[in-house]
């Protein structure tokens, strides 16, 4: 095993400064001004000092809501404090100036074309300054008390809740007055803060479940309340990273959450070139629809028969007894296809009316291994006759990836599912096009799986095969062999399985497990997360528990024979690195106050920085982050406006091969359940977001 930690240090961003005062001319276009800086007729270009002198590493955003839907722009500057906001479609921008240490500017209206100047001052106090901390900075706040569970357990249990919050922003770290006002402290106010929304219930009974220990919660509010502020300071843009342009446009409705979308084919970035971009959003039963080149959005209702969902919940502090939750084909995951499709999983019946031929056992897979209960089947919608179709599938269909073969996996907790495209195109017959697999490994060495193995919790038998637990949360499709993997996303599983279809499923479907050696780190690598593979067979994945990014090569296996199915046969793959990010304070070891998501790798060097570079979103710290393998460092593509970016998934598209990093980009989306938690409160709607890098920072 090789343990490659590769720290990048907190920097602290020089002063405590904010921008107050914009100087503002108009220049001849394509020429330069006195510090150097040449904009053309649709840039907007300049410089940001302070009284101590140029800003470097500071956000210059530019918005506006001339256009068919909101549209912003951000830029960084570079050590002189320079920027270009390049490329803005005509309209008039609201400019202004946002940076770690920095308080916001005074908005001031400019055109493309215009030189803008902008000078700053000193921020008042340290606790304006963090206003614009990402969440996980504020979340370090938390002491980790001692009780019944330790502190990794009580760290486990907070990252659970950053699946769908981003703890910490201003939404969380204070306590509505309609809460407060009626509790008698602020344990009493988090009591019932936590059984309101969509999940309400489930979220009332997690922290519950914490006993005594909820109370660093309520002792966290109530510290921020009486004035105390973050002690860790986050990172200003460096390097690489003062050449990202960030670039978003608001869609779908100010009702939505877990935004998830998809710009083209994961496989072939060329696919839907300058097309639409399509995202499902779960509480709202749509696809939202982004037309980037006229920047217009628009919403498409996703058809179900599914019975109503609506958790009872006592009255929002937001919607009062508003449904605004209510939804029947409840959507999630998303992908293209090589056709421009669109697939996407959801409710397409009752839950109770399970097809027949997923038990019977004239289905050879419902023989192998039947299921009698699938939470969520697919839909895929086809742009070119607006239609939507409905594959049932007896398996529970969530994140997805397609192979070069056209089929099209699906994760379910206990195995692997799939969707043959081309039979279904061919037949529209469900059954007929798609199959599963539970996780069993070939214990007996015969090389097929027999009825009649020993069952997770049972001893192993080496004259049996034997099931493992799987969690396949997030399936990936390794290029260089076909097979499939899985990696799970409970507090606890460290697993990746490795599941080789083979000529004749289920039969010939046979796993195998590999987990980390037993711990020479500190922190240990806990809590898998995302998945995904570079094109030379390397699994890339997130831990969302520990804060590692892991690479696996089982090319460098001595041996992958594991008679023990103990996971344990490969300790020489494993590769760890590990970004510095805020941790709890008090920790007996490191834990950090994020969560990482969904791994993916931009294969088609949408970015600039190289083919086949692993990333992964982040829950509160509003980026996701890049890992460079060829240097061994992490580029942070950082969301500073407006707060609350976290990303499910993002995926790369080439508009035009022929124009450089202008012709390409990563495309994302905010991807947190509640759009009112986000920075503007109330009515603000989820963003699709287009990461861009230019060769530097001033180019245009």
């Amino acid at each position: 095993m090789v343990i490659s930690y590769r720290m990048r240090g907190v920097l602290l961003a020089g002063t405590i400064a904010g921008v107050l005062v914009v100087v503002s001319s108009c220049v001849d276009v394509g020429l330069d001004d006195a510090d150097g800086v040449e904009i053309d007729a649709d840039d907007i270009g300049g410089v940001v000092t302070s009284a101590q002198g140029p800003e470097a590493g500071v956000w210059v955003v530019a918005e506006t809501t001339d256009l068919p839907t909101r549209f912003i722009r951000i830029v960084a500057t570079d050590d002189q404090g320079r920027y270009v906001l390049p490329d803005l479609p005509e309209a008039t921008y609201e400019v202004f100036v946002r940076g770690y240490g920095l308080v916001d500017s005074p908005r001031v209206s400019a055109s493309p074309g215009q030189m803008l100047d902008l000078e700053g001052v000193v921020a008042p106090d340290a606790r304006a300054a963090a206003e614009v901390y990402p969440a996980a900075w504020w979340l370090s706040m938390v002491e980790l008390p001692e009780g019944e569970l330790s502190h990794q357990q009580l760290g486990s249990a907070v990252t659970g809740c950053l699946n769908c919050h981003q703890i910490g922003n201003k939404a969380t770290r204070e306590i509505p007055g309609s809460i407060l006002r009626n509790s008698d402290s602020h344990l009493e106010a988090w009591d019932r803060r936590v059984a309101m929304g969509p999940m309400g219930a489930a979220m009332s009974g997690s922290f519950r479940r914490l006993g005594d220990q909820r109370g660093m919660f309520a002792d966290w509010t109530d510290r921020i309340a009486a004035g105390e502020v973050p002690t860790q300071t986050p990172p200003r843009p460096t390097g690489i990273e003062r050449n990202v342009v960030v670039t978003l446009w608001d869609w779908g409705t100010e009702h939505d959450g877990r935004t998830d979308s998809t710009a083209s084919d994961v496989r072939d970035a060329t696919v839907n070139a300058n097309g639409l971009i399509y995202g499902v959003v779960q509480p709202s039963d749509i696809l939202a629809v982004l037309d980037p080149v006229e920047h217009r959005a628009s919403t498409i209702t996703i058809p179900s028969t599914a019975p109503e969902m609506q958790t009872e919940t006592p009255p929002s502090p937001y919607w009062d007894d508003d449904p605004v939750w209510a939804r029947r084909s409840d959507p999630r995951s998303v992908a293209m296809d090589g056709q421009g499709r669109v697939w996407l999983t959801g409710h397409v019946r009752d839950t109770r009316d399970q097809p027949g031929f997923c038990t019977d056992a004239s289905n050879a897979f419902a023989d192998h291994y039947p299921l009698a209960r699938g939470a969520r089947q697919v839909f895929m919608y086809d742009p070119g006759t607006e239609v939507f179709s409905e594959i049932d599938t007896c398996f529970s269909a969530d994140h997805n990836q397609i192979s070069d073969d056209d089929i099209i996996y699906y994760g379910f907790n206990g195995g692997l599912g799939w969707i043959d495209i081309d039979i279904w195109d061919e037949t529209q017959d469900a059954e007929a096009a798609q199959g599963w697999c539970p996780g069993v490994v070939d214990t007996n060495g015969d090389g097929v799986i027999t009825a009649g193995w020993t069952e997770p919790t049972d001893p192993i038998d080496p004259t049996r095969d034997h099931r493992i637990r799987v969690s396949c949360y997030s399936p990936a499709v390794n290029p260089a062999d076909g097979t499939v993997w899985c990696s799970g996303n409970g507090s606890a599983d460290n697993k990746l399985v490795r599941i080789e279809i083979g000529d004749n499923p289920p039969a010939s479907c046979t796993a195998e497990v590999f987990e980390p050696p037993l711990s020479v780190m500190n922190p240990s690598a806990y809590g898998s997360g995302g998945l995904h593979f570079t094109s030379d067979g390397i699994a890339w994945q997130d831990w969302r528990g520990s804060g590692h990014f892991a690479s696996f090569d089982r090319n460098r296996c001595a041996d992958t024979t594991d008679p023990e199915a103990t996971g344990q046969s490969c300790p020489e793959g494993w590769t760890f690195h590990r970004i510095e990010k805020p941790t709890y304070q008090n920790a007996e070891f490191p834990i950090n106050s994020d969560e990482s998501y969904l791994t993916q790798v931009d294969h088609h060097d949408v970015l600039g920085l190289g083919r086949d570079v692993p990333l992964y979103g982040v829950v509160n710290t509003d980026s996701l982050e890049v890992f460079v393998p060829d240097t061994g460092q992490f580029v942070t593509l950082r969301v500073p406006y407006p707060m609350g970016f976290f990303s499910r998934s993002s995926n790369g598209r080439i508009d035009d091969p022929t124009t450089g990093w202008k012709g390409k980009g990563l495309w994302s989306s905010y991807s947190n359940y509640a759009a009112w938690h986000l920075e503007g409160g109330l009515g603000t709607r989820q963003k699709s977001v287009k990461f861009q890098i230019r060769p530097d920072p001033l180019a245009k």
